[in-house]
């Protein structure tokens, strides 16, 4: 039996939650979490929220920013729109219930990163995704129209059975699997990906476990347009340590002056940009990878120590007391860094509200291309998309579910031949295997022949996983291993479509950017 429901929101990050928090007023919402709720990329975001509120700044500047980090390729409309909306967003989520940063007056204490003129970076600390992702779930429980659904993985979307994929096909749904082992079927009038990024196809990576590529994948193979993959972003410093997993030093900390340092002490970001340590991200990212190949050395360092400890404790309390578990004291001694795959900037095409090529089906926050990132996205800019195009979107579903009749029906999940058996190993291997050729061979600097290598070797583990994916019994991991090994492919056609360097994209075949020939997004859809 069908659970059916209005709106059905897959992914519980800032995005998700602020759409349902706007439609609940619409009809019933359902949101279906991987992992328990409060597990994304959301709830791990350190830095903050960017917005317009200081006096002198300005909404001309944020977007002049915005389109200067993004090399060319953002969408002006999609920067005005989240920049313009950006503050009035910003109060209703303080109106919620989140607490940020203030100054002895009760102004909101703004900071500034990378890339920003002016200092607009509404924070909670160092925590400020938790803070968020705590008022949102708060407010969430207050609402009796939204129900949550944890430790449910989707599987596929469903479409319209009497249309076929990529011929105006509507969806419908999804197929989920449960904590249980169940399969189910989960039907709306709308469904809403906000599933986040894919930050484990890579080996390194700031970004949780469940940032897997779901929402991607899944919306490709249903027919669903996509763009820009090749556009991801490495966060420059990630702490180095054996024993740290996915931990991120957070921008603000070279926002707020730190120097970043070769182990020898010798700083490096001024022979590579004008603006230092402030400058974009991939710039920063490439810069570290440039001197660590240069030197031999495994990491560079991130030294605040000049910065006095009382600041350093009181602006970044759970960095200082992360790195201290570590045995790093950062308010004297440099914190040991690398780059990560942190930022998903291409995704599922979608328009100013949210809507993809396939009915029924919107795409908001990090696993939608809107356009606003272009080929770098700004510091701060993504929990800011997330409120702006959370909120929109819930506006034009609330117009589209009093148009469409509820789902009544769909066809049942095909298990094909599957039988119960322990393939552990199998997942295991390919999912490293992937990550490894991804990180080696697609990751801050490309070439063709490398793209080419990561693109044989992905097309005989996704052989495989298509070999087994329907003989054995249907696990979590087997769906992430399918949905990881989906988006790796396409990122390498992607990256292997832009022959130029743009932002993120860097290749040694092309190191020149071409605004003549490649000026554009790169986008696939799937044949029907």
């Amino acid at each position: 039996m069908a659970q059916t429901f209005d709106f059905l929101v897959l992914g519980g990050g800032i995005a998700g939650l602020t759409f349902a928090l706007d439609a609940a007023a619409h009809g019933s919402v359902a949101v279906v979490t991987k992992r328990q709720r409060f597990e994304g990329n959301t709830n791990y975001s350190q830095g903050g929220i960017a917005s317009v509120l200081a006096k002198d700044d300005s909404y001309e500047r944020h977007i002049e920013d915005t389109l200067v980090a993004g090399a060319g390729l953002c969408h002006r409309d999609a920067v005005e729109v989240t920049v313009k909306e950006g503050p009035g967003q910003l109060q209703a989520l303080i109106a919620r219930g989140a607490e940020f940063g203030r100054k002895k007056n009760g102004e909101l204490d703004l900071t500034r990163e990378g890339g920003h003129s002016r200092r607009r970076i509404v924070h909670a600390g160092d925590i400020t995704g938790r803070e968020v992702q705590r008022a949102l779930l708060a407010a969430c429980d207050e609402q009796p129209n939204i129900r949550f659904i944890e430790n449910t993985a989707a599987i596929d979307l469903i479409l319209d059975p009497g249309r076929k994929r990529g011929a105006g096909a509507r969806a419908l749904g999804c197929y989920a699997l449960t904590e249980s082992g169940e399969i189910v079927t989960f039907l709306a009038k709308v469904t809403v990906l906000a599933t986040g990024g894919a930050g484990k196809v890579y080996l390194y990576t700031t970004n949780p476990d469940v940032a897997t590529g779901d929402g991607v994948a899944m919306a490709y193979r249903a027919g669903a347009s996509v763009a820009n993959l090749e556009f991801y972003q490495f966060h420059p410093t990630c702490l180095f340590h054996p024993e740290a997993k996915n931990f991120l030093i957070s921008e603000a900390l070279r926002g707020e002056g730190g120097k970043l340092r070769l182990v020898t002490g010798e700083r490096f970001m001024d022979r590579y940009h004008p603006l230092a340590e402030l400058a974009p991200r991939d710039v920063v990212a490439r810069a570290i990878d440039a001197e660590l190949k240069r030197t031999g050395h495994d990491h560079v360092t991130l030294d605040m120590t000049h910065l006095g400890r009382k600041f350093v404790v009181e602006r970044f309390p759970n960095i200082y007391a992360t790195c201290k578990e570590f045995g790093v004291d950062m308010a004297v001694q440099p914190i040991p860094v690398v780059p990560a795959a942190h930022y998903q900037c291409g995704g599922v095409v979608s328009d100013l509200h949210g809507r993809t090529s396939v009915p029924g089906l919107y795409a908001i926050g990090e696993v939608a291309h809107t356009g606003l990132h272009g080929a770098n996205r700004l510091a701060s800019n993504s929990l800011l998309e997330g409120l702006v195009f959370g909120h929109r979107a819930a506006l034009a579903c609330a117009e589209e579910v009093k148009q469409v009749e509820t789902p009544s029906h769909a066809r049942d999940w095909d298990s094909g031949t599957a039988v119960t058996s322990d393939e552990s190993v199998l997942v295991s291997h390919n999912w490293e295997e992937i990550r490894r050729t991804m990180w080696n061979y697609v990751g801050i600097v490309r070439t063709g022949k490398r793209l080419e290598r990561a693109r044989r070797r992905l097309e005989l583990l996704r052989e495989e996983i298509r070999e087994y994916y329907w003989r054995f019994k249907v696990t979590r991991d087997v769906i992430e291993l399918r949905n990881i090994a989906d988006v790796a492919a396409l990122m390498v056609e992607c990256a292997a479509k832009r022959r130029e360097s743009r932002g993120l994209h860097f290749t040694l075949d092309f190191p020149n950017t071409d605004d003549q020939a490649e000026r554009h997004d790169t986008v696939l859809t799937r044949s029907p």
